[in-house]
């Protein structure tokens, strides 16, 4: 737990809502801010909504340094538990590392009902690349630049840290390697969205989901959004297609219903 304070926009976000919950995940060197407007979407169809802030995310780029992907699933999980515990049926939803999150999360977890993805990282970076790196982190360098707000459209902002950490990136690595074995242990159906232009994740991890999942999966192309799709031209898009689908997977439509317990103002 850092002693440095949550930055302001970053905070956790919560919404108790009707039975049905959703567990909403941010993306790596994020914060809750990038996918705070689609859980306000999914609350405001009803559903219980989970927000929570990733170790070492939200408050400077030190404290996510000694961060491992195995800190992150732990801590969706741990969400993810309770939420499974309150609520029936419970889907994820996620952008980038918080889509790999939501893999990892229903390849593990049978009681998973579906996935929303957006721009999810699932193909293990290029051999290449991880050399460079590793190399990098042998000669004492711990960032290289950030990479966040990927953004197409004008004056919109992802809070997100301006430095990559690159031990939490080797782990990540690690991690999407042993995901892409596990993926067929997925049963539930999944939505994909994906940018045609993504100058963070290749368009080639959602082709290898579509592979592996085949008729599980739904993908929908963002001609009009970059990485961020959550913050750009196609949020609304989003938004409406995702609250669809989790209606659909929960079988029934969902008033709008319960209480504001978020820490963000307004």
């Amino acid at each position: 737990m850092s002693d440095h304070p949550v930055l302001a926009g970053a905070e956790p976000w919560s919404y108790a809502g009707g039975e049905a919950g959703v567990l909403v995940l941010h993306g790596f060197t994020g914060s809750p801010q990038s996918m705070r407007r689609l859980a306000e979407a999914f609350a405001a169809a009803g559903f219980t909504v989970e927000l929570p802030l990733l170790p070492g995310h939200g408050t400077r780029v030190e404290d996510m340094v000694p961060t491992r992907f195995g800190d992150y699933t732990q801590a969706v999980e741990d969400v993810c538990a309770d939420l499974v515990a309150r609520c029936e049926p419970v889907l994820v939803a996620g952008l980038s590392l918080g889509g790999t999150l939501a893999l990892w999360l229903a390849a593990h977890h049978a009681e998973i009902a579906g996935l929303v993805l957006v721009n999810p990282l699932v193909e293990p970076a290029a051999e290449s690349f991880v050399a460079m790196l590793t190399q990098a982190l042998g000669q004492g360098v711990e960032t290289i630049p950030g990479i966040g707000s990927d953004i197409k459209a004008p004056g919109a902002s992802e809070l997100a840290y301006p430095a990559t950490p690159i031990a939490p990136l080797l782990s990540l690595q690690e991690g999407t390697s042993q995901l892409v074995t596990d993926l067929d242990k997925i049963d539930c159906p999944v939505l994909l969205f994906s940018s045609v232009e993504d100058h963070v994740v290749p368009t080639s991890s959602g082709d290898l989901l579509e592979k592996v999942l085949g008729d599980r999966l739904e993908r929908v192309w963002l001609a009009d959004s970059y990485h961020v799709a959550t913050l750009d031209n196609d949020a609304e898009r989003i938004e409406e297609g995702a609250v669809a689908f989790a209606r659909r997977v929960a079988g029934a439509e969902r008033p709008v219903v319960g209480e504001d317990r978020g820490s963000l103002p307004g």
